[in-house]
């Protein structure tokens, strides 16, 4: 009888094991929906986790949501993560007259309240550090930090406003190629090549009349006083670069990940995650 109570022991080990060993880790739930901004535009938006904190990312010009995916897999187990398509940007709605920085914030914006997200760190790379300066500066209750990610302190030379139309001048004669040439220009020369030919033409094959008006507001907005708006911030900024051209206010600090160019995220992902890590603690 003994005999026979091992055997039967040992048989529901070797089939039931194996299949134990073999169940999925449970991955935190991914939501995808749609909210209204102030002009009425669904602005979409992915979310997993469940933290109490919540790291709301924002992608730069002419790219989307997407782009996060290696933070969103990565900062799900410890935080909430929301990733936003801005207007006229991957699956969000179309149709506005102008593309600007403030109408940007809008969509951050009322992705946070329809979330009733409480404690938020917003991440913007480029073009969306300029969206999320704005977007803290309308909820400084709600917005603990911020992380811009080569939006400044970096090489780029941006145009005076007397000379916006000459550099847009390009962009408008050839949006496609004008694009790929410019951000294949901006990836280190050790960057995939399968990486840089992607993202060349997927930014390159953005609606122009969204293109064109975000970037002729992006220029206008820098070449504004945006270091009084830097100035007015309640919470504190970090920034993560390629490189660091110029030295930020005493309450502001640059984390370098070397040897990237503008995209960090995509380009070196794990370096990338280890420096945002870095600047959430």
């Amino acid at each position: 009888m003994k005999l026979y109570l091992k055997i039967i022991t040992l048989w529901i080990f070797a089939v039931c094991l194996p299949g134990c060993q073999e169940l999925p880790v449970k991955q935190p739930q991914i939501v995808e929906s749609n909210i209204k901004s102030a002009d009425g535009v669904p602005i979409h938006f992915t979310m997993r986790g469940n933290g109490d904190t919540a790291l709301v990312f924002v992608h730069c010009w002419s790219c989307d949501s997407s782009y996060w995916q290696a933070q969103m897999d990565y900062f799900a187990a410890d935080y909430r993560v929301v990733a936003i398509d801005l207007a006229g940007h991957g699956q969000s709605g179309m149709g506005r007259k102008e593309y600007t920085i403030s109408g940007f914030a809008d969509d951050v914006e009322h992705v946070i309240d329809s979330l009733d997200l409480k404690k938020v760190i917003l991440v913007g790379h480029s073009m969306g550090g300029s969206v999320i300066i704005e977007t803290a500066l309308r909820m400084p209750e709600r917005v603990s930090g911020l992380v811009a990610v080569d939006s400044f302190e970096t090489k780029v030379q941006w145009p005076p406003e007397n000379k916006i139309a000459e550099v847009l001048a390009p962009f408008k004669s050839d949006f496609y190629k004008t694009t790929y040439q410019m951000v294949k220009s901006m990836f280190a020369p050790t960057a995939d090549p399968v990486i840089v030919q992607h993202i060349a033409d997927d930014m390159a094959s953005a609606p122009p009349e969204v293109g064109i008006s975000a970037l002729t507001n992006i220029f206008k907005w820098v070449s504004g006083d945006y270091q009084k708006q830097r100035s007015r911030l309640k919470s504190p900024l970090i920034h993560i670069n390629a490189a660091q051209t110029n030295k930020p206010s005493a309450a502001e600090k640059v984390i370098v990940v070397q040897n990237v160019g503008h995209f960090i995220p995509q380009e070196a992902p794990d370096r990338f995650n280890a420096a945002l890590k870095q600047a959430l603690q």
